[in-house]
């Protein structure tokens, strides 16, 4: 049976545009449009633009809100001043990842979680269910916000010229709402946050003003952008994608994100699981490889040691931004650290590689 693809306010545009369509978290979504290269590296050496509004947006509010909220989420939340955001996970009893997201602040009261497009529907579900006992509402509003991320050094420029945006006072993982001046009827929401290693914002709004402010931002010239070059680039700087390098099998322990575990706050699920993971060591380490050839490495194919499998890759491309043949890969601990000759079964052959850090290509967020 064919599966009935969603679609974003913006799926028109992109059509238009010609844009390569592909399924992607249950929508019909832009890979590319004038090709994954170009796009790359508009976003680190200019800006462009992504639309990100298949992404999922779950907001809780009421007087145990902010309990709530912290029970079910790793990072800490308690005296963080509203206009934060800060990111983290959610996790099973046993320590895997129901799905990493962003956490912003309104108030004490109400909480805005970002979540990934695949998992919307298992997100809601698993934190309605979880709100038993608590003072609060949970509600989905992935229906009615459309979103835009315009990443790339010039990205603030581009919004206060292009939007009438001044930005400039906005800080790394912070945000605001305001009322464009090109559009009174409504308020937004922007962050200065972003899912490719440059410094840049997402906009959210009712689908009426995110075709405008996508219109707009066209109309100037800024290159449109696919999920396509969404993946290298967060890739290059060592951002996670779930369902690859975060899952139900896939802690954020073994994925080197126990920073954003909170084990010193109170309970939250999945505590005492990272807890055993923190003080006793796991099993599989994600790492990086770097190929000596220039074979690309792709998600799926086994790493090799002396002839067994001690490995798989969960991403993999030969860099855009640094011509290098690399990928990220969950290995047996043993084989984890930097510097450890492993291979990459590529059909066929395997190509010699070493362990190295993950993040191939430094970030450029804003100071």
């Amino acid at each position: 049976m064919e599966e009935t693809l969603k679609t974003t306010c913006l799926h028109d545009s992109h059509v238009a545009l010609g844009a390569q369509m592909s399924p992607f978290g249950g929508f019909d979504m832009p890979i590319q449009y004038r090709g994954i290269i170009d796009e790359h590296n508009a976003v680190r050496h200019s800006c462009g633009m992504f639309d990100v509004s298949h992404m999922g947006e779950i907001v809780i509010t009421g007087p145990q809100a902010e309990e709530f909220t912290g029970m079910i989420f790793t990072n800490d939340i308690r005296n963080i001043p509203s206009g934060k955001i800060l990111y983290g996970m959610m996790l099973y009893p046993d320590g895997g990842t129901v799905d990493d997201l962003l956490v912003y602040k309104f108030s004490a009261e109400k909480w805005f979680l970002v979540v990934n497009a695949s998992n919307i529907d298992k997100d809601y579900e698993w934190i309605s269910r979880h709100a038993d006992g608590y003072d609060v509402n949970v509600e989905n509003y992935s229906d009615f916000f459309g979103e835009i991320a315009l990443q790339g050094p010039d990205s603030e420029k581009t919004a206060r010229e292009v939007l009438g945006f001044a930005l400039e006072d906005l800080q790394f993982y912070t945000f605001t709402q305001l009322v464009p001046d090109f559009d009174r009827n409504e308020r937004i929401i922007v962050s200065r946050t972003g899912y490719t290693g440059e410094d840049g914002f997402e906009f959210y709004g009712s689908y009426a003003i995110i075709r405008e402010i996508w219109q707009k931002l066209l109309d100037a010239g800024v290159m449109p952008c696919g999920l396509g070059c969404r993946d290298t680039l967060r890739f290059e700087v060592g951002l996670p994608l779930y369902g690859h390098e975060l899952s139900e099998e896939i802690s954020p322990v073994m994925a080197g994100l126990g920073a954003f575990v909170k084990t010193d706050k109170p309970d939250f699920i999945g505590k005492d699981a990272i807890l055993a993971q923190k003080s006793g060591g796991v099993s599989r380490k994600l790492v990086g490889i770097e190929l000596a050839d220039k074979a690309v490495p792709r998600a799926g194919y086994p790493v090799e040691a002396d002839g067994t499998q001690v490995g798989t890759v969960t991403t993999g491309y030969n860099s855009i931004s640094t011509g290098k043949s690399v990928c990220m890969a969950l290995v047996d601990k043993e084989y984890s650290a930097q510097g450890t000759e492993v291979g990459v079964r590529i059909r066929k052959k395997v190509f010699p590689g070493t362990v190295c850090r993950k993040r191939f290509y430094d970030k450029n967020y804003r100071k």
